[in-house]
């Protein structure tokens, strides 16, 4: 069957309990490298604050390292949570990682605080009022003005865009989202959009909405959507079952306002026996590779995706690894990006 798809990896970065946020990231790294020879067209990184079970607290630093560690894989966020910076920082930053790693950075932004309330308050520098939700757009636009054409002459910022990194390649924005706003405002954008499809599967009307009100623009000349799906390959459907315990455990226990760390498949196990929780909303594709690669189909063609990116937590990180690999040997990546 002839793909009609580019596939891509999001990494959260989760601790297994008894591990520290260090192995985390040793095995983002590494995880990181085995995608880049696999044949993944794109590698992002997630951000998320005060949780003992994901390390990913600072994309923007996190890109770097792996930019190094890899060679031909796209390297981007998944994404920078804009209410959290001022433009000019993120712009700033992602014009020095595009220097570090020319033509290879994407800049993913998304409005969700990636965190409680309590935690997004309290990465405010100014913690005298709550910060707006209502500014996102005209944020959004001046983080673009500075990685391209600039700001209007009379801006008092305009002369920031010249004081920037140069050096390096175009920067590849994006905009993420699971809600019609994020759809509407990728669409006025001409931005491409990636649809959080794990968080909400419901979003066929985001991605019919971004179609339908998409303007050309400097980016993008017509709509792009790439979908966010959660996927756990094995070698057999009751191993992959397993390895998906240990998210369902964490997402219980977020639901009910507790955070942690990624527990093991056998302690998760024990937990399941007590506990059938439904998941509304939410997407798992588990299975063995032919399995998988079935639903991931149908999950394009349902939302009509130019390109998927896989997400999965497990606290087995060669698990993690072989369900990758798994994949990309299923879909023929190595040789399509040998090919190119």
């Amino acid at each position: 069957m002839t793909r009609e798809y580019r596939l891509s990896v999001l990494d959260q970065t989760p601790i297994e309990e008894g591990m520290t946020a260090a192995d985390a990231l040793a095995n983002t790294l590494d995880l990181a490298r085995t995608c880049d020879r696999l044949g993944y067209h794109r590698y992002w990184l997630a951000e998320h604050h005060a949780s003992p079970g994901l390390a990913g607290c600072a994309p923007e630093a996190l890109i770097g390292p792996v930019a190094l560690a890899t060679q031909r894989i796209r390297i981007g966020s998944g994404g920078i949570m804009l209410p959290h910076y001022s433009p000019f920082k993120v712009a700033e930053t992602f014009k020095m990682l595009s220097a570090l790693a020319p033509g290879r950075i994407d800049l993913g932004l998304g409005r969700a605080p990636g965190s409680d309330q309590r935690t997004a308050y309290a990465l405010q520098r100014d913690r005298s009022r709550r910060m707006p939700m209502d500014d996102f757009p005209s944020n959004l636009a001046e983080v673009l003005a500075y990685l391209g054409d600039g700001l209007p002459a009379d801006h008092p910022f305009a002369s920031l865009k010249d004081t920037m990194p140069s050096g390096g390649g175009a920067i590849e924005p994006w905009l993420l989202g699971s809600s019609l706003d994020s759809a509407t405002w990728a669409a006025e954008a001409g931005l491409p959009y990636c649809v959080a499809d794990f968080i909400n599967s419901q979003g066929l009307a985001q991605a019919d909405l971004y179609r339908r009100n998409f303007q050309p623009s400097r980016w993008l000349d017509k709509p792009y959507v790439m979908v966010a799906s959660w996927a756990i390959a094995a070698p057999i459907r009751e191993e992959a079952t397993r390895l998906a315990m240990p998210a369902r455990m964490m997402f219980h226990h977020l639901i009910r306002g507790e955070l942690i760390p990624v527990p093991s498949v056998e302690k998760a196990a024990h937990w399941a026996v007590d506990h059938d929780v439904p998941q509304p909303n939410r997407r798992s594709i588990i299975g063995d590779p032919q399995e998988v690669q079935a639903e991931v189909d149908a999950v394009a063609a349902h939302y009509g995706a130019d390109e998927m990116m896989l997400v999965n937590i497990m606290p087995d990180h060669a698990a993690r690894r072989r369900s990758y690999a798994l994949l990309a040997t299923q879909y023929g990546l190595a040789s399509l990006a040998q090919a190119a």
